[in-house]
């Protein structure tokens, strides 16, 4: 489905079309380039993404949950990705009309409906959890560590219950890395504003304390679905033990409020 306004991103037009979030932010380019190549190598495997036809932050991306990029046993569901509506854009109804076309997708592709992993309270860079039970999603699973897994179901069975309920890999559970003395960063190209924040910013600030930092880079949606956090854009570990996922802890008056 094309909604009314919107344009879905795809192998033909993403040269000339941007992808919402850091297309004028000259210290992300290169992570803006490593974005689109992710989203090119995703698009022949069923990867969606749609935005409003404006120079705005309004899109939803989403796909297959069995080849997303995060540690989520799911099969036959679709796995939303980012979702943002910003700025003058809320309250227009483009974040409920971005939802409904992704609904008749799962519904046309015979899947039991669209997960969502949010942060409750509400993390950064992941969707409003609020908003999205206003909407109909139910909660199916839930981490120590504060992340919920958030289910729209559709499928006859999965609204009767009969499904196999999705759920976090074990990866997850523990909220603990392997990597025990300072600080590891995994993260992916799954945004553009990662590449610069986590090799520049965050590198920099950890030096600048004394603090060991390891970066473990997702290449691959294998490596991704064994990260021990969801939150495979970017997740920050200390000590083992899981930190945050907020971008913004590179800064430094930021990073000295989280350690």
């Amino acid at each position: 489905m094309e909604c009314q306004n919107f344009i879905t991103i795809n192998g033909d037009n993403i040269a000339r079309e941007h992808i919402c979030c850091a297309f004028s932010d000259k210290k992300c380019a290169e992570g803006y380039e490593l974005k689109k190549r992710w989203l090119k190598d995703e698009f022949p495997r069923g990867y969606v993404f749609r935005r409003l036809d404006e120079r705005a932050k309004v899109f939803l991306e989403y796909g297959p949950a069995e080849s997303a990029w995060v540690p989520v046993d799911a099969p036959d569901w679709l796995m939303t990705g980012c979702f943002w509506v910003s700025g003058k854009y809320k309250g227009q109804g483009y974040a409920k009309e971005l939802l409904e076309s992704a609904v008749e997708d799962a519904r046309r592709q015979g899947r039991h409906g669209l997960l969502a992993i949010v942060g409750m309270p509400k993390f950064h860079f992941l969707s409003d959890p609020k908003w999205l039970l206003r909407q109909g999603f139910v909660e199916v699973d839930a981490l120590p560590t504060g992340f919920r897994l958030l289910a729209l179901p559709i499928s006859p069975a999965a609204t009767a219950g009969t499904a196999p309920e999705p759920r976090f890999a074990e990866c997850t559970r523990a909220g603990e890395c392997d990597h025990k003395e300072g600080l590891v960063a995994y993260y992916s190209n799954r945004c553009p504003f990662t590449e610069y924040y986590v090799k520049g910013e965050l590198a920099a600030t950890a030096e600048l304390r004394g603090i060991p930092l390891k970066i473990i880079k997702l290449e691959t949606a294998e490596q991704a679905r064994r990260c021990p956090s969801p939150a495979t854009i970017f997740s920050l570990f200390h000590n083992g033990r899981y930190l945050t996922n907020d971008l913004s802890v590179g800064l430094e008056k930021q990073f000295d409020k989280k350690i």
